[in-house]
């Protein structure tokens, strides 16, 4: 896709012209000037240095390039009286010596004021199916609301689709779409507009299955050997015969006597989420603060956070004695609970609304943390943990929540791009 812009804010109620909207009058004759064919350099220059001997305003433009075909369109105040003619056949003129279509039509005014409710949807696919494209565009129409511009965000690893849509209230709107993404097989994200979108902002995310492909205490029981026992306590936790903490204490008892030299071994075992690197590198050369919270163990989190270059970690931590484990954890346990209290702690101290952060987990243990955040995206999780978060993204590349927050793939690989140059 090509550039998109538009100065389509309603005129002002006082009718007086302010630097947020034009001061046009509604029945102001205007005319839509709308020019496509082959793409080439200088074609918006070239129409507006023809509009520009007719002494016309600008009111509006849009410009898509889609596979070297562009669609301009320019609403431009009408000519003087007795001017219209000698325009339009002057544009047509101009446009065929540029081997391009024009077609001019006459009108009153500005685009009608879009409706109340704006929401942004994003649309992840692998692929985007005509079919599910449909599904969504109706089921946004079935909401009440208007698809006011479509924008592609990237092309690989997902195909990733941007909608701005007006006319219904963002909660519904979500409600609606979620039905439709677990029934087509894509993931939807819908978030209120506004200029909330470009704020600071803050990430924090789950480390085990989300940052990181493995489970550290199974990494930690490897060393032990003790896997199948851990296995087992792990399995009568999800079967809801421990809790979090019990399941916890039981687990790292296993480990009691495991030499401190494991720790360096299990970091070096640990193995990044694809994509991992991309989404912390890419929000903090945007500004963003990013930090991990675990129900693991600082002594791999705490890593973590050096190597990747993260503002805030919290996690479990083992208690070494000697040289050696004892089986025990030391201070707060970092629970279902406790996750979404140190989201409201990194949240103050970065000085982030809560409703400006963002929070990715794949476990039960990370709802409490999803709803918490004013976006919560859960990452190739259980169905439950899915069903009760704002968002799902179920494609094994952690950089696809990139888009969930209107980052283009351009804007990433421009990114690095500038940081091998530094």
């Amino acid at each position: 896709m090509g550039i998109t812009m538009s100065a389509s804010t309603p005129p002002p109620t006082s009718g007086e012209p302010t630097a947020a909207g034009p001061g046009a009058s509604a029945d102001l004759p205007t005319l839509l000037v709308k020019i496509f064919g082959k793409d080439r350099p200088g074609i918006t220059a070239g129409l507006f240095d023809t509009l520009a001997a007719y002494s016309v305003d600008v009111v509006d433009i849009e410009q898509v390039v889609t596979r070297g075909r562009i669609v301009l369109c320019a609403l431009v105040t009408a000519p003087p009286p007795g001017m219209e003619g000698d325009l339009r056949a002057t544009v047509h003129s101009w446009a065929e010596s540029v081997k391009l279509q024009a077609e001019i039509i006459s009108g009153h005014g500005d685009n009608r004021p879009r409706g109340l409710g704006r929401s942004l949807v994003t649309v992840l696919g692998h692929p985007l199916t005509a079919e599910s494209t449909a599904a969504i565009a109706a089921c946004i129409t079935g909401t009440g609301g208007n698809i006011d511009r479509v924008f592609r965000l990237a092309k690989y690893p997902v195909t990733a689709v941007e909608f701005a849509v007006s006319g219904t209230e963002t909660e519904p709107l979500r409600t609606a779409l979620a039905t439709e993404a677990h029934a087509l097989g894509v993931d939807i994200a819908v978030v209120a507009a506004g200029l909330h979108r470009r704020a600071q902002r803050l990430v924090v995310m789950d480390v085990d299955s989300t940052l990181i492909q493995d489970e550290v205490i199974e990494l930690f029981a490897a060393h032990a050997g003790c896997e199948e026992e851990v296995a087992a306590v792990t399995t009568a936790a999800m079967r809801g015969e421990l809790d979090f903490e019990e399941s916890l204490h039981a687990r790292v008892a296993l480990l009691k006597d495991l030499d401190v030299s494991a720790v360096d071994k299990v970091r070096t075992e640990v193995r990044l989420t694809p994509g991992a690197r991309t989404l912390i590198r890419t929000l903090k050369r945007l500004g963003y603060q990013v930090g991990v919270v675990s129900g693991g163990f600082t002594q791999v989190t705490d890593d973590l956070k050096e190597r990747l270059g993260l503002d805030f970690a919290h996690a479990n931590t083992l208690e070494i004695v000697d040289g050696r484990l004892t089986g025990r954890v030391t201070g707060e346990i970092v629970d279902r609970a406790g996750k979404a209290r140190l989201l409201r702690r990194f949240a103050a101290e970065a000085g982030v609304p809560l409703e400006q952060t963002v929070a990715i987990g794949d476990g039960a243990n990370d709802l409490d943390m999803l709803n918490a955040a004013g976006l919560g995206v859960a990452f190739n999780a259980k169905p439950m943990v899915r069903e009760a978060a704002h968002t799902a993204v179920n494609v094994p590349f952690l950089d696809t929540v990139l888009y969930l927050l209107g980052i283009t793939r351009e804007e990433v690989e421009a990114a690095d791009m500038h940081l091998d140059q530094d």
